[in-house]
């Protein structure tokens, strides 16, 4: 692992790229002061279809969402999106290995109503980490970081839903399993971590390890 920090945003449950991180990097720091950006995983996640991605987006509290503290971003409860959600997970992984094993912890944190889009986030990834055993350092920035200080690598925004592949990621690399819909849509690359522990349970471990890739030092 990489004795220098890494800074990332808090992400819904985030894409595979995102985890293998936290097998690269001691310690990382969450963006916690940061304003909330649209068109992000922000409060979206992409999971496997027999179409091809879906991608699945938490509404929000309506407002000027983009010049929001990320702490104060609202999430809307006027429709019934999670069960919406819900059941096209169950549709996507129903048939999957692990669906039964790890459903009802799934089910819960996507019904678990946090009035704030970043707890609802946070509430995933501590699941996350207890789940894979993840020993890297968490901490929350206290102020903004608007320059990282030298040594910290600064990887807000790079995992996004506007970059299609994440080949350019030198701190991952993609590791092919078996998917549900693999023999029609091929293999789809950056899906939600979902994807990953429904489809590979204990062994996403390391796959996330596999994928997670220390650059050579310039």
């Amino acid at each position: 692992m990489l004795r220098e920090p890494a800074l990332l945003e808090l992400q819904c449950f985030p894409p595979i790229p995102y985890f293998s991180k936290f097998f690269s990097f001691n310690t990382i720091f969450i963006e916690q002061q940061e304003h909330y950006r649209k068109g992000s995983y922000r409060n979206r996640f992409q999971i496997a279809s027999a179409n091809g991605p879906l991608s699945l987006s938490i509404p929000l509290v309506k407002g000027k969402n983009q010049q929001q503290a990320i702490t104060d971003v609202a999430i809307c409860y006027d429709t019934p999106w999670q069960r919406k959600y819900w059941t096209s997970i169950r549709s996507a992984y129903g048939k999957s290995p692990y669906f039964e094993y790890y459903a009802d912890d799934i089910k819960i944190l996507l019904f678990d109503k946090q009035e704030r889009l970043f707890d609802f986030n946070k509430a995933i990834l501590d699941y996350f980490i207890k789940l894979f055993q993840m020993e890297t350092n968490l901490e929350f920035t206290t102020d903004y970081i608007k320059a990282p200080t030298m040594g910290m690598v600064d990887l807000r925004n790079t995992i996004s839903p506007k970059i299609n592949s994440p080949k350019g990621d030198k701190y991952h690399q993609v590791i092919e399993y078996q998917q549900v819909f693999i023999e029609r849509t091929g293999f789809l690359s950056n899906l939600s971590i979902l994807d990953l522990l429904f489809c590979q349970g204990p062994e996403a471990v390391i796959t996330l390890t596999n994928s997670s890739i220390l650059p050579l030092r310039e």
